[in-house]
């Protein structure tokens, strides 16, 4: 298991849970899988995966509330399962820190390539050149926008001279930003160089994501240009 990418699985249903375990290890991955989520809960912190995957609707402690938990200790990325892609749960999850969801029923091969996504945004193995923001492409090691310090280097941001603790989902969307001040970025670019979309996704995620850090950096660092997508206030 040391040398494969680590999966926790929380899902309840019996016959999802197993199949997707078998097709996660054929892939090459290896996979605790639990039924509710305070047993989820436990192996977390037992074993320390690299991803988490988290059904929304689990007995126990709900998957929303276990993304909750596992955010507080750990930044390891979360991708939330839910049953319906028009659910408020899927922005309940995102809020809770999730990086990305899947929509069930799902195609094995769709879930395998949204984990790698996430993997190789988070600098696991797994994924291919990685597109977006590069922090040692970006002029000067600390970048200043107001109260704002982003050290690309050190991968440390502090506001009015306090440490911001971001996400590296968060932290990925900041440097996209600020490598282009004042320029405005589609949430479709946001999808493609932040999430490593390489089709259409739901647009929920970049929203979600950019609100969350707005209340870390201040609301006003990051403007909305109605029909157009955001950009960083230089």
């Amino acid at each position: 298991m040391a040398d494969q990418t680590h999966v926790l699985f929380v899902e309840d249903d019996d016959v999802i849970r197993e199949a997707t375990q078998l097709a996660l290890e054929r892939d090459g991955f290896a996979v605790t899988a639990m039924p509710d989520g305070l047993s989820g809960l436990e192996a977390f912190r037992a074993n320390r995966p690299d991803i988490a995957l988290l059904d929304v609707m689990v007995p126990g402690l709900d998957g929303v509330s276990l993304c909750r938990r596992i955010r507080d200790e750990s930044t390891v990325p979360v991708i939330m399962l839910s049953a319906r892609a028009d659910s408020i749960d899927v922005v309940l999850g995102l809020e809770a820190g999730a990086d990305d969801y899947v929509t069930k029923p799902f195609d094995g091969a769709v879930l395998v390539a949204r984990i790698r996504a996430v993997l190789r945004r988070f600098g696991h193995a797994g994924g291919g050149a990685q597109t977006g923001a590069d922090p040692s492409a970006i002029d000067g090691a600390v970048l200043t926008f107001g109260e704002l310090e982003i050290d690309t280097e050190g991968m440390e941001v502090r506001r009015a001279g306090q440490p911001v603790a971001l996400t590296p989902t968060e932290m990925r969307l900041l440097l996209e930003f600020s490598s282009t001040p004042g320029t405005v970025l589609s949430r479709d670019k946001l999808l493609e160089r932040v999430w490593d979309y390489g089709w259409g996704g739901d647009t929920r995620v970049v929203d979600v994501h950019v609100q969350r850090l707005r209340t870390k950096i201040g609301q006003d660092r990051i403007e909305t240009v109605r029909g157009f997508g955001y950009k960083l206030k230089a």
